[in-house]
């Protein structure tokens, strides 16, 4: 598979953006640490005591970046993965997998450091674009085998 342009491009671009989702869950966890706002009694009373066991606004910020992640990326890697095997041409699928990394980092960015709206919306939609994109695509492929 790997001897396939395209879905090298694909593992490529998908390898980054599970390696960035790994870097998010790192800040959140550091954030935690520096905050002292821990989800859990055990991991606050190893951190100072049971009044830590608490919420705070920017470790909720990062968990629902995070989280964000997650409910855009794993339909990426699923729509990507199918989308290679409908044998697009390496520079429109490498346009697909760029633009759709490139909306993920803007938008995390944009979470993380809370920029002006309507920055992480545009950020989302814009990613959002190749993943319709590849959609439609394996739907016209595979609609006349339904």
């Amino acid at each position: 598979m790997l001897g396939n342009p395209v879905f090298s491009c694909f593992t490529f671009y998908g390898t980054l953006l599970i390696l960035k989702m790994y870097i998010i869950a790192i800040i959140t966890g550091q954030v935690r640490l520096r905050k002292k706002s821990f989800a859990n009694v055990e991991d606050a009373i190893r951190h100072g005591g049971e009044q830590f066991c608490r919420t705070d606004p920017y470790v909720e910020r990062c968990r629902r970046a995070h989280i964000n992640d997650m409910e855009n990326i794993f339909p990426f890697l699923f729509l990507g993965a199918i989308y290679t095997l409908t044998e697009p041409s390496l520079a429109v699928a490498r346009g697909h997998f760029l633009v759709f990394f490139l909306g993920r980092v803007v938008h995390s960015v944009a979470y993380l450091l809370a920029l002006k709206a309507p920055t992480r919306s545009l950020a989302y939609i814009i990613a959002q674009v190749p993943c319709f994109s590849m959609l439609v695509q394996i739907l016209i492929s595979v609609a006349s085998y339904a």
